[in-house]
């Protein structure tokens, strides 16, 4: 459940809003911001959920306190739809890990909140995602002594992966959209499993320590409110903002060296890969197609060193259009075909930092391509390809990750985007 109180509103007044391009957008969706404020407080939730302008404070001072929390922020970088408050669920450490504490905050809350905001806003060009910043607590003994304790699991989701989350019609296709946003409890990045099974964790692993160190207060940086006509302007009424990671209080760990590009570190990785590079060729050429003349090699790339593989790849009879829509077409029907069985090859790689699919694209000769090829590179590192192989990322996750050039100039590549015009097939 959600209380409220006759009178008190949700939306933060525009006024009270000191970027000049927020204030305007919060102006001018007023009335939008209004409804999605009411349906909030009309919406069922467990334990009491309350909007809130400042978080991890008591219930009963939470009753009395401002209950306007709903307006326009900056997150990344992005323009969102901003909704912070109160959940006054107590999880007991003992039976809820983090990420399960975030799960149930997420399903329970979140999921609610998104689907009465995001349907009145999906259409709207100014609003480039949603973020949600909600606080519940956690049950525990610390030295003997029961405590309870406030934990803020933060949710950002951009405008497609929300759309994408709430037109979802499995698990599987809402923990893809879930994959595309940022999700942090207490301001460390966590991943949430719908399916609230991890399955990356061992069976053996021990749940995260329920009491991470944190900053002693919530982070009230962001948004400025500026003082209203009344002159009214106290530290409880700024707009929270979205938290920073908390600083560490032991030494930082120190640095890693920069990987090391020179000619001569090149040159030692051919020799050291030489048997299983000439292994992966043979074995993989009849589905990689790999130019004759330029065999596999290490390259250096973005101040790290990536083995290149050159590949032809041939487009579909019917394939036309723009080079980014050829480009995904040689990802979806090609390299990504490619990126297990190469994987295969490098288990546990650390001499180098991931792997480059260089191709040239080339017409059959009967679609609208002109018989133009195009070159078209994509370079990613280990860490975003074990993700793919262990299919807990998408495809576009995996390119958003890494590098596209296509005929030497770097490209953002969306696959659903370039290959929207695709004839059916």
């Amino acid at each position: 459940m959600l209380i409220s109180f006759p009178g008190v509103g949700q939306v933060v007044a525009p006024v009270e809003i000191k970027d000049p391009a927020l204030r305007d957008l919060q102006q001018k969706y007023i009335d939008d911001l209004k409804i999605v404020g009411k349906d909030i407080v009309a919406g069922d939730y467990p334990y009491p959920f309350y909007l809130s302008r400042k978080l991890d404070i008591d219930e009963q001072q939470q009753k009395r306190g401002d209950q306007r929390s709903v307006r326009f922020d900056s997150f990344n970088g992005k323009t969102v739809l901003a909704i912070t408050g109160n959940y006054y669920a107590a999880y007991p450490a003992e039976k809820f890990s983090g990420d399960q504490r975030a799960r149930e905050t997420f399903l329970n809350v979140a999921m609610p909140v998104l689907k009465v905001a995001v349907p009145r806003f999906q259409n709207n060009k100014s609003v480039q995602g949603y973020a949600l910043e909600i606080s519940h607590h956690i049950l525990g003994r610390v030295m003997g002594v029961s405590m309870e304790h406030p934990e803020n699991l933060v949710v950002f989701l951009p405008q497609n992966a929300a759309l994408k989350l709430l037109s979802a019609k499995d698990e599987t296709a809402q923990q893809a959209a879930l994959l595309e946003g940022q999700t942090l409890l207490n301001a460390t990045p966590i991943m949430i499993w719908i399916s609230g099974k991890d399955p990356q964790l061992a069976s053996s692993q021990k749940p995260a320590d329920p009491y991470p160190e944190v900053a002693a207060s919530s982070v009230q940086a962001g948004v400025e409110i500026a003082l209203s006509s009344e002159g009214e302007s106290q530290p409880s009424a700024s707009v929270p903002s979205f938290p920073k990671p908390p600083k560490a209080k032991e030494t930082p760990p120190v640095a890693p060296l920069p990987r090391d590009t020179s000619p001569e570190a090149l040159s030692a990785l051919r020799g050291v890969d030489k048997e299983v590079l000439a292994s992966m060729s043979r074995e993989l050429d009849p589905q990689a197609h790999f130019v004759s003349f330029a065999a596999p090699t290490f390259v250096a790339f973005r101040q790290g060193i990536y083995l290149e593989l050159s590949l032809n790849t041939a487009l579909p009879e019917w394939a036309g259009g723009s080079r980014y829509k050829l480009a995904a077409l040689a990802f979806d029907g090609h390299i990504a075909q490619l990126i297990r069985p190469v994987l295969g090859y490098f288990k546990e790689e650390s001499k180098f930092d991931g792997i480059g699919f260089s191709t040239t694209l080339h017409p059959t000769g009967k679609g609208p391509t002109g018989g133009v090829s195009e070159a078209v590179e994509f370079f990613f590192p280990f860490t975003a390809l074990r993700c793919y192989e262990r299919y807990d990322c998408t495809g576009q996750q995996l390119i958003d990750a890494g590098t596209v050039l296509i005929n030497g100039e770097r490209v953002s590549l969306d696959l659903q985007i370039a290959e929207g015009g695709s004839a059916n097939r």
